[in-house]
């Protein structure tokens, strides 16, 4: 039996799991999306074919809810319709920072609640999806939630105190790729190259890379030493690389990230 999948909130995070789904061969006819304005539900089922309910329907008719929606707008959300969860309803949360915790005191008791972090790279089915267990959640659970985000990419399955630690990774790592590919970009217009030329280079040079790293199964050093000859050019780049800090920047940059994350929990109690 396929299950009717209700998304709650209809931002970027809500569109990807419905365009995921879709694709993957989920009947249209079995997903529902809610949200706050009446031209962006309209958008959505004229471009999906899907139903655009209010939040009680959505929770009425639907066995998995899929949350959607900013973290600091759910507990409002479920202190409204938490209660009206059903038996048999599974609750999947994509609330950046927010715990399996956090849901479960807002729903009746024995309510299964998973926890997912997934990424933008969904949009190419090339996403990293951590997927966790929270209370009363089972094995058959997270296969139910695996089996709706394997189809947009990767899925790894991660004890829940270490998701803010894949928030920071993978959940906000796109955006570190797309700032260091942007900097390659400009710097190669700085060198002297025609601006398609260079994000041409770029972008290429780091799709090869990232593939080569996922599938040869060497440590990134490994590959870094392979293109590196002793006094050549990418030895002096690397050294300028390493003078100017970036190792520590990624350090600090992904700790800001987890630890925002652990603030918006807290900010949630």
């Amino acid at each position: 039996m396929t299950h009717t999948v209700a998304v709650l909130g209809a931002g970027k995070m809500g569109e990807l799991v419905l365009a995921g789904l879709l694709r993957s061969g989920w009947p249209a006819g079995r997903l529902l999306v809610t949200t706050r304005r009446a031209e962006r539900g309209s958008e959505l089922s004229e471009k999906y074919g899907i139903s655009v309910v209010e939040n009680a329907e959505a929770v009425d008719k639907a066995d998995i809810i899929a949350v959607a929606v900013k973290p600091q707008d759910a507990g409002a959300l479920f202190d409204e319709i938490g209660p009206k969860v059903g038996a048999g309803k599974l609750v999947v949360s994509l609330c950046a920072g927010l715990t399996t915790a956090f849901f479960a005191a807002r729903l009746p008791a024995g309510t299964p609640v998973v926890r997912v972090m997934t990424n933008t790279p969904a949009l190419v089915d090339q996403a990293m999806t951590a997927i966790s267990a929270g209370p009363h959640a089972t094995a058959e659970h997270l296969d139910l939630a695996e089996a709706m985000f394997t189809p947009l990419g990767a899925t790894v399955r991660v004890p829940e105190k270490q998701q803010d630690a894949v928030t920071a990774l993978s959940g906000s790592g796109p955006a570190y790729f797309y700032l260091v590919v942007e900097a390659m970009i400009e710097a190669g217009v700085l060198l002297g190259l025609p601006r398609q030329t260079a994000h041409q280079l770029a972008t290429q040079t780091a799709l090869g890379a990232s593939v080569m790293l996922r599938d040869s199964g060497e440590h990134p050093a490994l590959l870094r030493e392979a293109v590196t000859s002793p006094a050549g050019t990418t030895a002096a780049a690397l050294r300028e690389l390493e003078n100017h800090g970036v190792r520590p920047a990624l350090l600090a940059a992904l700790e800001a990230a987890r630890n925002r994350a652990r603030e918006i929990a807290g900010e949630m109690k």
